[in-house]
């Protein structure tokens, strides 16, 4: 062989090469490929890629030709320095062997190379005094182009280095991209989960243990209760405990939109299936195929579309709007309604079998004025809350929330938490008392509209209060007269009017 015959079948081969590299494939898969063409192409024998663990810093035999080790197998290693694959890797350096067998440093590991012939090792550079790993092959015969083919198996580790820093990049991104996904599912069950749910009642225990065991299921859930009591949050928590966590969660408000518009959106359009449909959509049932979807309000849609929902509930199958091809879907249906859906099914405006296919699994949300015992912690929780949204340190009295207490909550928690908010923004200082929480108008239960009065005489000695609320617990108690209460105190009336000057007490006529 001339010196033009070995640079033609090198540039074939480099070409073969640069091919395979060029191509998306696994790693361990490309670097196969590659040793392959060197093998048919390039008459370097018996390759092998070993490629730098980033934990340990050893080489690990990462593709062979001319073996196919059992995928049980522990991958092959050399030490830096070990054997000539690792003596390769420490020095940096390309070595270049006429006859294997006269290097006692060889340890035939491998039990891969041909002790008659020669051996090529080349470092895979990942930059300035920076090695990925070591390319070795074999020449079939001891020839003068030696060289020649070593500075050739240097250009073919150039190229490989690159996809190797390549796969290397994307598992880092991977790797990061995987830790950030857990952490967010962590975050996201930490915030739906059961322990972060506030309610400490016997009807809220009684739901939480409900959730608890419909949550392992892919069974229709009905939460059942009066608007504001939570029911979003309850669809939350069942889905993010449940096998389906790693799934979508859509929701839809079905008495948010009429029939035409509740059919687009949820089972989708094809494009120019009506007016304004420019483009292909797919509906909420299709986005929440491997999930959830939460259908609140479903007591306000109508017949008609009550039957279409129906197939979807019963069959799993839908069409597009425009569209006759029928699509599958697996989805898990929470649906909710503040209505007697019993009442309306004996009315005849809800129908009956939908009735029974979304009532298999009832939940009855408890309103807030029926468990008062978790207004304290509901409304801790909604300040820290608020604070959070608002970037300041918050704080509510004891006071404030006995006036909370008093208050029979007809819009339940979702009222609790904008009277709440609006106390915030009236409370300049940080701290929620009980005269700013007054001033929302709050009516204690089955009383008139403003009526302050607490439930039997505060003790005015009680150590858990502060002085502002004692002087405002003294107040009410003297009927906002201030002479009588400051004989409850036992201070003068300039004392008490200064105290209510410094403690900025919005004093009330009644």
């Amino acid at each position: 062989m001339d010196r033009s015959e070995l640079l033609e079948i090198q540039l074939a081969t480099l070409f073969g090469v640069s091919r395979i590299l060029g191509q998306p494939s696994p790693l361990e898969e490309t670097l196969a490929r590659v040793l392959q063409v060197l093998h048919d192409r390039g008459e370097l024998l018996r390759g092998t890629v070993s490629l730098v663990d980033p934990d340990s810093g050893a080489l690990l035999v990462s593709a062979i030709h001319g073996q196919h080790p059992s995928p049980d197998d522990e991958p092959v290693r050399y030490l830096p320095g070990e054997g000539l694959i690792g003596m390769v890797l420490e020095r940096g350096e390309k070595i270049v062997l006429p006859r294997i067998a006269d290097e006692p440093r060889f340890l035939n590991r491998l039990k891969l190379y041909d002790r008659e012939l020669p051996f090529v090792g080349v470092p895979i550079r990942a930059g300035p005094e920076q090695y990925s790993g070591v390319l070795a092959a074999q020449p079939p015969r001891r020839d003068q182009w030696l060289q020649e083919r070593a500075r050739f198996l240097e250009m073919v580790a150039n190229l490989i280095a690159r996809s190797v820093q390549a796969a290397r990049e994307v598992e880092r991104e991977r790797g990061a991209l995987t830790a950030e996904r857990d952490s967010l599912r962590r975050a996201v069950r930490g915030n739906h989960g059961f322990d972060s749910m506030v309610g400490h009642s016997q009807p809220m225990q009684r739901v939480f243990e409900q959730v608890r065991q419909v949550a392992k299921w892919n069974t229709t859930v009905l939460v059942r209760g009066e608007s504001g009591t939570g029911k979003e949050l309850i669809a939350s928590a069942i889905h993010y405990n449940s096998p389906r966590a790693g799934g979508p969660l859509l929701k839809l408000n079905c008495a948010a939109l009429p029939d035409n518009l509740l059919e687009s959106e949820l089972f989708g359009h094809e494009k120019g299936a009506f007016t304004g449909a420019v483009n292909q959509r797919k509906g909420r049932f299709e986005q929440a195929h491997g999930g959830t979807l939460f259908l609140d309000e479903i007591g306000d849609i109508s017949p008609a579309f009550q039957a279409k929902l129906l197939r979807v509930l019963q069959e799993g199958e839908l069409e597009r709007v425009g569209s006759s091809q029928t699509l599958r879907v697996d989805v898990r249906i929470i649906a909710a309604t503040n209505r007697d859906l019993e009442a309306a099914v004996e009315a005849g405006t809800f129908r009956e079998d939908l009735y029974y296919r979304l009532n298999v699994m009832p939940i009855f949300m408890p309103a807030l004025r029926e468990r008062p015992e978790d207004v304290p912690d509901l409304a801790r929780f909604l300040v820290d809350k608020i604070a959070k949204q608002q970037g300041r340190v918050l704080a509510i009295t004891d006071s404030a929330i006995r006036a909370l207490m008093r208050h029979s909550w007809p819009g339940n928690v979702r009222e609790l938490e904008n009277c709440l908010e609006r106390s915030a923004i009236m409370s300049a200082n940080g701290v929620i008392a009980q005269d700013v929480i007054e001033l929302n108008g709050l009516s204690p239960r089955g009383a008139g509209p403003v009526l302050f009065s607490l439930p039997g005489k505060t003790d005015l000695e009680d150590s858990d209060l502060d002085e502002r609320e004692r002087v405002i617990a003294a107040l009410e108690q003297a009927g906002w007269v201030q002479a009588k209460a400051a004989r409850l105190l036992g201070m003068t009336p300039r004392q008490i009017a200064y105290r209510i000057q410094i403690l900025d007490i919005k004093m009330r006529r009644l």
